[in-house]
C-alpha cells in the first residue's frame, strides 16, 4: 500500500478539472473555472476538519489552519500551491500512468506515436528508472505545475491528522489562482494567512530548494504606421511591421531565453500581432541582479526613444510594468526558512539542490509582503506543456519534506 494512499487518486482527479487561467481576463480569479475548482477545495478542507477554512475576499486563496499538538509556542509555518495551470490546451486532460519505467525506453504519448517522450530529447528521464511516472496524451498538459503541490499538501495534512503522535505547531495552508498570469499573489493578505513562515510547493524535480529568483517585467510595445499602397509607398510608407522587427533587431541578439542559463538575464518577444498600419508587440524583461534589470528596462526605452527620435515623431510607445523582484533580497536577511529546508529534506534522503530558479514563484511577491516565502520541489518536468510528467516517488517525497519542515519547527525553541 501507499505511504499516503489518497496522494495519487486525489492528483489524477485534480488534473483532469480544467484550470486554466486567462491572461487577458482582469477578474478575480481570472476565469469561472479556477473559481469552482477552489470552491471544491474549499468543501473538501472543510469536510477534512480544518479550522477556519475560509475564501479571503481580497485574493481568492483558499485558507485553512491545522491546529498544532504541541504544548510549547513555536512558529506557524504556512504551505501554499497554486491550482492554475499554464496557457496550454487544459481541456479533457487524460493522464497516463507508466509503471515501473526503466529509464531508457521512448514512451509513446499519444496513440499514432506522434508525440512521444524520449530519453535523447529529455534527458531527465534517465534518472526515474524503476519509478512510476505520470504523463499526458499528448494533447493537453498535465497540470503537476502545481497540483502535484495542492495534493502533496493535502496529503501531508491527512497524514498529521492519521497520526497526532507527530509534533506540530499551527499549520496554515493555502490554495491560490492565477500565479501562472503573474497576479494571482498580488492581493494575498499575509494578515489573514497568519502565519510566521511559509513556503511554496511549486518547484520542479526531486530536492529543488529556490529562494532566488529573477526580478520581472512586463512590457509592450505599440507601434503606429503609415499604410499606404506599395506603389506609391517610397517616403511616406511607415510600415510598423518592419519597425516591430527593427526594434527587436535592436536588443542584445544573445540575451534570449533560448541562448541564456543559470544567472543570465533576457529579453523574450512572446507575441507580435501586426499589419503594417498597426503593431504590437509583447515582452518579457528578466535579470536576477536588480541593478542590472533596471539597465533592461532603460535600455528598453532608450530603443523607442531613438527610434522616435529618427522619425522626428511618437510612432513607437513603449509600457513597462514590474511583475515582482527576487525574493533571494529579503530572504537573505534572514536564512533560516531556507535552512531549514535543506534540513527537512537531508533527513529525508533528499540531496537539496538550491539554484535560483529561472522564474519567479508567488513566493516572490509574498515575501516582500513580509512573509519570507522559499519554493520547495513538487515534482514536475517539462511543465507547461504536453511534454509534462511527473514521478509518483517524488511526489512521495515532497509530501516527506513538507512533513519534515512542520516537525523541525515544532522542535525550535
Amino acid at each position: 500500500m501507499a505511504k499516503y494512499a489518497e496522494l495519487i487518486p486525489n492528483f489524477l482527479t485534480f488534473v483532469k478539472i480544467n484550470t486554466r487561467s486567462d491572461p487577458q481576463s482582469t477578474s478575480i480569479p481570472s476565469s469561472d473555472r479556477e473559481t469552482e475548482f477552489l470552491n471544491q477545495l474549499k468543501d473538501r478542507l472543510t469536510k477534512m476538519g480544518l479550522k477556519d477554512v475560509h475564501t479571503n475576499e481580497q485574493s481568492a486563496y483558499v485558507f485553512a489552519t491545522l491546529p498544532g499538538n504541541v504544548d510549547k509556542s513555536v512558529p506557524t509555518v504556512g504551505f501554499i500551491s497554486h491550482i492554475d495551470t499554464a496557457d496550454f490546451n487544459a481541456e479533457n486532460i487524460q493522464p497516463q500512468i507508466v509503471e515501473n519505467y526503466d529509464g531508457h525506453s521512448v514512451i509513446k504519448l499519444d496513440e499514432k506515436g506522434e508525440y512521444t517522450l524520449d530519453p535523447k530529447v529529455f534527458p531527465s528521464l534517465k534518472k526515474y528508472a524503476g519509478q512510476t511516472l505520470i504523463t499526458t496524451d499528448g494533447s493537453t498538459l498535465l497540470g503537476a505545475d502545481d497540483k502535484a503541490g495542492v495534493a502533496e499538501i493535502i496529503a501531508a495534512i491527512t497524514y498529521l491528522q492519521a497520526h497526532p503522535e507527530v509534533k506540530h505547531g499551527d499549520i496554515k495552508i493555502a490554495f491560490g489562482p492565477d500565479e501562472e498570469i503573474g497576479t494571482g499573489a498580488d492581493h494575498f493578505d499575509v494578515k489573514d494567512f497568519g502565519a510566521d513562515v511559509a513556503y511554496t510547493v511549486d518547484g520542479g524535480p526531486l530536492g529543488d530548494l529556490n529562494y532566488e529568483t529573477f526580478n520581472a517585467a512586463d512590457a509592450k510595445v505599440v507601434i503606429k504606421g503609415t499604410d499606404v499602397h506599395p506603389a506609391e509607398a517610397k517616403g511616406i510608407m511607415v510600415n510598423a511591421i518592419q519597425v516591430g522587427m527593427d526594434f527587436h533587431a535592436a536588443l542584445p541578439d544573445f540575451d534570449r531565453p533560448e541562448k541564456t542559463q543559470d544567472r543570465e538575464g533576457f529579453f523574450h518577444l512572446y507575441d507580435f500581432q501586426g499589419t503594417v498600419d498597426h503593431t504590437e508587440m509583447g515582452y518579457i524583461i528578466r535579470d536576477h541582479d536588480r541593478d542590472r534589470f533596471e539597465a533592461r528596462k532603460r535600455l528598453f526605452k532608450g530603443i523607442a526613444n531613438q527610434m522616435n527620435s529618427d522619425f522626428g515623431e511618437d510612432r513607437v510607445k513603449v509600457t513597462i510594468k514590474d511583475q515582482y523582484y527576487n525574493m533571494g533580497e529579503i530572504i537573505k536577511k534572514d536564512p533560516t526558512p531556507v535552512k531549514i529546508a535543506e534540513q527537512a529534506m537531508k533527513n529525508v534522503d533528499v540531496t537539496p539542490h538550491v539554484f535560483p530558479v529561472r522564474g519567479g514563484t508567488d513566493g516572490s511577491k509574498i515575501s516582500y509582503m513580509g512573509l519570507p516565502t522559499p519554493n520547495i520541489f513538487a515534482g514536475g518536468e517539462n511543465m507547461h506543456g504536453r511534454f509534462e510528467y511527473v514521478s509518483e516517488q517524488t511526489m512521495e517525497k515532497a509530501v516527506d519534506v513538507v512533513l519534515e519542515i512542520a516537525k523541525l519547527y515544532a522542535e525550535k525553541q
